[in-house]
């Protein structure tokens, strides 16, 4: 459960950055770097002549400087187009205003350089924007008789974080348009899965049913003059009954069964897009329909969670039947850690519970992520042969 406090703090980072970005806190991170402006301050350098006269000198400019430049950040996050193109300039000339005071008001042009990598366009037009920025920079420090090292440091860092922010940038939109390619896959193969069951039973279903029909007539007919002939299709009308509720059954269960292994094969594809090496092995058990339900969703949150935030090289699903009792079992060798019972775990618990299961979840820095869940066993779903084990192996991305 998440605190009050805490609740508070995200609503207060949603206000400030929209939570649609997917920054989480890497944009409050990012402000540590205004430290910078504030070290002539810290180590005593020798006061700028521009700051004479003026109420706290050099450290007064610098902090009304900050304030300005807080809204003009958080704004980028919520703006486009113009009006975005307008506040980074506003950020960089905070840059201008403030170089004759201090040295290292160069810190707010690297801002501006990493926002302009948020920019729309192409790449080229950013980065003629960006040397334009940096061209006016250069000006004025030779105007001002600044040590052109301070134009070379600039370029370099505000070059760095452009490219950093723009490769980030690139990266998040590969990753969405993954996400909707893979949404449209298991949306499609939805759609096929519910076409194909709707023939097989209109296949399966539709002669039996028509047949039962036509020998609970006939009965209907001889019960009045052949009692042992409407006997004997009230006996057919049984046995073709009971043949079509086995077929269903089994029409069933294959439907059931092609669920957790749909999952996996979509958790394959999933991880290895992301560089993760994916193997798995089932038991071949016979599911209820709940229990397949719950261990294909659990699947898909656990694989889920570790795309996003694990960071793992590793990931293996096993299930295993046991004597009264049936495992699944989802680790990696991510970075493990605390973990926040967030809507998804939430979601695991209550399935789990719901069946008269137990979950439990163990993390580490150092051995990664193994997430367990156990439910009861049927005496009918006791395994028929060894675990099937399909392996994965793709080498982990180089970034």
């Amino acid at each position: 459960m998440t605190s009050p406090f805490n609740q508070k703090l995200l609503h207060l980072r949603g206000l400030l950055v929209p939570e649609h970005l997917n920054l989480e806190w890497a944009p409050f991170y990012s402000l540590g770097y205004l430290i910078f402006l504030f070290l002539p301050a810290i180590f005593g350098g020798q006061e700028s002549p521009w700051a004479q006269g003026v109420p706290y000198g050099r450290l007064g400019v610098t902090l009304l400087s900050v304030v300005f430049f807080l809204p003009l950040y958080f704004l980028c996050f919520r703006l486009s187009g113009l009006r975005m193109l307008l506040c980074i300039v506003c950020i960089a000339s905070l840059c201008y205003l403030l170089l004759p005071y201090n040295g290292f008001s160069n810190t707010y042009l690297i801002y501006a350089m990493g926002a302009i990598a948020y920019l729309r366009g192409s790449l080229w037009l950013r980065m003629a924007l960006a040397s334009l920025l940096l061209a006016a920079f250069l000006v004025e420090v030779v105007l001002l008789g600044f040590p052109l090292f301070i134009f070379g440091i600039t370029v370099i860092i505000g070059v760095a974080v452009f490219f950093a922010q723009y490769f980030q940038l690139e990266n998040q939109r590969k990753v969405t348009a993954l996400k909707l390619s893979h949404d449209e896959v298991r949306r499609l193969a939805a759609l096929a899965e519910r076409e194909r069951i709707g023939r097989d039973l209109h296949d399966l279903l539709g002669h039996t049913l028509s047949l039962i029909a036509l020998k609970s007539e006939l009965a209907g007919k001889l019960f009045d003059r052949d009692a042992s002939a409407a006997r004997r299709e009230i006996d057919d009308v049984t046995r073709v009954a009971r043949d079509a509720l086995s077929q269903v059954r089994h029409a069933v269960t294959g439907i059931r069964a092609a669920g957790l292994g749909t999952e996996l094969a979509a958790a394959r594809q999933l991880l290895e897009s992301a560089g993760v090496s994916f193997s798995y092995a089932l038991a071949d058990v016979e599911l209820s329909t709940e229990q397949e339900t719950a261990l294909s969703l659990v699947v898909r949150e656990a694989v889920t969670n570790i795309q996003r935030h694990a960071r793992a090289t590793k990931a293996r699903v096993e299930l295993v039947a046991l004597r009264e009792q049936l495992q699944l079992r989802v680790e990696d060798d991510g970075n493990g850690g605390d973990l926040r019972a967030g809507n998804g775990l939430t979601g695991i618990r209550e399935r789990v519970m719901a069946l008269d299961g137990q979950f439990r979840i163990d993390s580490s820095r150092s051995t990664g992520t193994r997430l367990d869940i156990l439910l009861p066993l049927a005496e009918q779903s006791l395994p028929v042969n060894g675990p099937r084990v399909h392996h994965s192996m793709v080498p982990r991305r180089i970034v």
